[in-house]
């Protein structure tokens, strides 16, 4: 089964729906240049109200290590996604922080970033078209590909049953794809939910 991680998440209505659609993992994005920006208080308030079988995801941008490790002791996050230049260096220091799964975000834009992108010592490797650009990018790159991954980028409920249905990651990724007017929309949540699991079930 495909594992679905709905992202972006920032007000109380949006755990309330994700609570009712199960998905696996849902993201708080801590980068502030984020219209998706959320405090740490912020995220602790709504982890409280967060389904425990759904894992949440800290999205990180050059956070110091020591900052995301925090979160993932106190509970307020399940998993840590670098989004930033975070290197190989970077996660060997978070890991010896902290021994909660880790998601490295790559853009891809030629067939050298996947490359480059399994090579990763991460737990998961993600793979976007850049960082919230909301498109989608080649595919074609990705369908050899040897490691779980979580596929993000422009997807939405109009193309995320083609995408499972052609390349079987390990996740679908979303965020802009369920928002109108930049803010999460719970008919727009449960019909990408609808459409992953339907093609799973097919």
């Amino acid at each position: 089964m495909t594992k679905i991680k709905l992202c972006g998440l920032s007000r109380p209505c949006d755990i309330e729906a994700v609570n009712e659609l199960k998905p696996d993992y849902v993201g708080f994005v801590f980068a502030p240049e984020s219209r998706r920006y959320v405090t740490y208080e912020k995220a602790e308030e709504l982890k409280r109200r967060l389904s425990p079988e759904i894992r949440a995801v800290g999205v990180f941008v050059n956070e110091l290590p020591q900052n995301v490790a925090r979160l993932l002791q106190n509970g307020i996050i399940d998993m840590a996604q670098l989004h930033g230049d975070e290197d190989e260096d970077y996660i060997a220091k978070l890991r010896l922080l902290t021994d909660k799964k880790i998601i490295r975000a790559f853009c891809i834009k030629t067939a050298d970033d996947i490359k480059i992108a399994v090579q990763s010592e991460a737990d998961y490797i993600l793979l976007d078209s850049g960082a919230g650009t909301g498109t989608v990018f080649d595919w074609g790159y990705v369908k050899s590909i040897g490691r779980p991954y979580f596929l993000a980028g422009g997807l939405d409920a109009g193309n995320a049953a083609g995408a499972v249905r052609a390349l079987h990651p390990f996740a679908v990724d979303v965020s802009s794809g369920i928002e109108t007017d930049g803010v999460k929309d719970k008919t727009k949540m449960a019909a990408f939910v609808a459409a992953v699991r339907k093609e799973d079930r097919l």
